[in-house]
This record gives C-alpha cells, structure tokens and sequence, in this order.
C-alpha cells in the first residue's frame, strides 16, 4: 500500500474542538464522585479562584487568587502571581482528568480547588502500515540539531516581563487552516508525533503575519532551523510563548517587545515544509496548548 501523502501547506488531521468554557465536568465517574463529595465547597472555591478559559486538554485557565494570598501552587509546582494576583495555568494536550489550584495565604491557611479537565476528540488517523524507515542521521545533522534545541531550550528558560498572556488574542494571520492541533497518525499501532500547532496557509510565500497579543521576542535566529526553518518565537509573560515556523523573513530581532497586531514576518516554506503556511505554537511551560483555544473563530479572508 502506498504511504498517503501530506496535504500542501500543512500537517494531517483536524481535531474535534470543543470552544465552550468548561470549568467542572466531563472527566470520568471515578472524579465525578468525587467532586460530588466536595460540592459543598467546591463553587465557592472556584468563586474564589474568578476562573475563565477552556478547562480541557490543549486549554488555559486566567484566574485570580483570593485576598491575602502569598503564593499559588498548581499540581504542587509554584505558580507566579502578578501585583494584582492575577494568574495563568494551562493544560497539556494528553494532560490527566484533574488538576490542582493551592492558595497559600498569609495566615497559613489553604485554599485548594480541584479542577475536572475535560477530554478531547482528537482526529486519530490509523495507517496500516509501517512508519518509513528514515536516513540515518548525519553526524553534522545530529550536531546542529542538537545546537538548535539548545538555543530554545534556552530561550524559554528565561522568564520576561510582558502582560500578553492577559490578552485576548487574535489570529496572526487570515487563511485556511490546513492543520489542526493534537491530530495524530498511528501506523501499525506505533503513534506517531502528534501535531503541535495550529497551520495557516494562504496559498503564497510573503504573506505578512502580526503578534497574537503583546510580548518580547525570546528567539528569532539569523540563520534557519534544520526542521523549523526561519523561526520567531515570542515570550507573552507568566510563561506563555508563541512559536512561529517557517518563515520567509521576519521583521523584529532578539529582545524587541511586539504589540498585538504588529507586524513581525512573513509566511514561507523555510525548513520541514510541504508548503508556504505558518505554523503557530503555543506553550505553557512543558505544556502543549491548542492555539483556537486562545482566539475568536477566523473571519473570512476580506
């Protein structure tokens, strides 16, 4: 059987996204039955916590602490607070069906919220045959991409200062979407990686694509990536960075800081590409996040 072929501009698959809010709920009877024996005080924790977003997999969380707070655990790992004690978490694409919020407050006391995060239908496509086989790597390959990981590894052990992750965000560029978030291929039963971000095609190179929200540019090389090829990458604060891969150009440099909607690159086919698109990232932290999550549905292109 012949290996299906990439459609141009993009990854495979689209998963099933789910845009409502979710804050208790769809994850499994095993938590269920728990949160029913905590509902007592589990509305005026989350009251307390003034919690928005997308509570599921490849979602964030914006909340405030409650009064008197002096820190803020999440899954037992310190959460930074800004001076009005407002805060953001998020949850990985394959994250678990619970998480939970720890305040720490000045009088010793703990208030703790579990979260219920719902699932995800993930467009799972199965292939029967095996993974092809690839090349071994070259030496020289093995060491570049080692040099390249490197630099974003380091990029985004650094915490900046910017007040994006507060904003809502808008689409960086208008197009189709010709790969969705989280969708996978599993050949012969061996899954492969699955899809990382959101890709917009508009059917040329140079098309220009803008800032998300407000942020300092973490990462953008002056020479491509092996696989992400001309790469700009955009720190929005609290640990919350956008990825842009592919790029023809880019028009702002390391430690520049961006407005939402500024102008900062062009849309290429520069590294591992099938086609011009831009491939848009979003992490928190380790966490993978589905970037339709954080923006309104895409106008039509004008």
């Amino acid at each position: 059987m012949p290996r299906p072929k990439l459609p141009a501009g993009g990854c495979w698959g689209r998963p099933d996204v789910d845009r409502r809010a979710v804050l208790l709920g769809g994850a499994g009877a095993g938590l269920a039955a728990l949160l029913a024996r905590q509902s007592a005080w589990g509305a005026e924790a989350a009251a307390a916590f003034a919690l928005s977003g997308h509570l599921t997999q490849g979602g964030w969380a914006r909340g405030v602490a409650p009064r008197g707070s002096r820190g803020l655990l999440f899954n037992g790992r310190p959460v930074p607070l800004g001076s009005d004690g407002r805060f953001f978490v998020a949850f990985d694409r394959d994250a678990g069906p619970a998480a939970r919020l720890t305040a720490q407050l000045s009088d010793g006391a703990l208030v703790d919220y579990l979260l219920a995060i719902a699932p995800r239908g993930w467009k799972i496509e199965h292939i029967p045959i095996g993974p092809r086989p690839g090349a071994t790597p070259s030496e020289e390959f093995v060491r570049r991409r080692a040099a390249e990981l490197g630099q974003i590894r380091n990029a985004r052990a650094i915490e900046r200062q910017s007040d994006g992750w507060q904003q809502k965000m808008i689409w960086p560029v208008v197009g189709r979407l010709s790969g969705r978030f989280g969708s996978q291929r599993i050949y012969n039963g061996i899954p492969g990686s699955y899809h990382s971000g959101t890709d917009i095609a508009t059917g040329a190179s140079g098309t220009p694509f803008v800032a998300p929200a407000d942020g300092v540019v973490m990462l953008a090389p002056d020479n491509p990536f092996s696989l992400e090829g001309r790469l700009l990458m955009v720190d929005h604060g609290m640990g919350l960075n956008s990825a842009f891969l592919h790029c023809s150009a880019l028009a702002v440099a390391m430690g520049d800081t961006v407005r939402q909607g500024q102008f900062v690159g062009r849309i290429g086919a520069t590294g591992r590409a099938t086609g011009p698109h831009l491939h848009w990232s979003l992490k928190w932290r380790d966490s993978r996040l589905d970037p339709e999550l954080f923006v309104p549905p895409m106008s039509a292109p004008t």
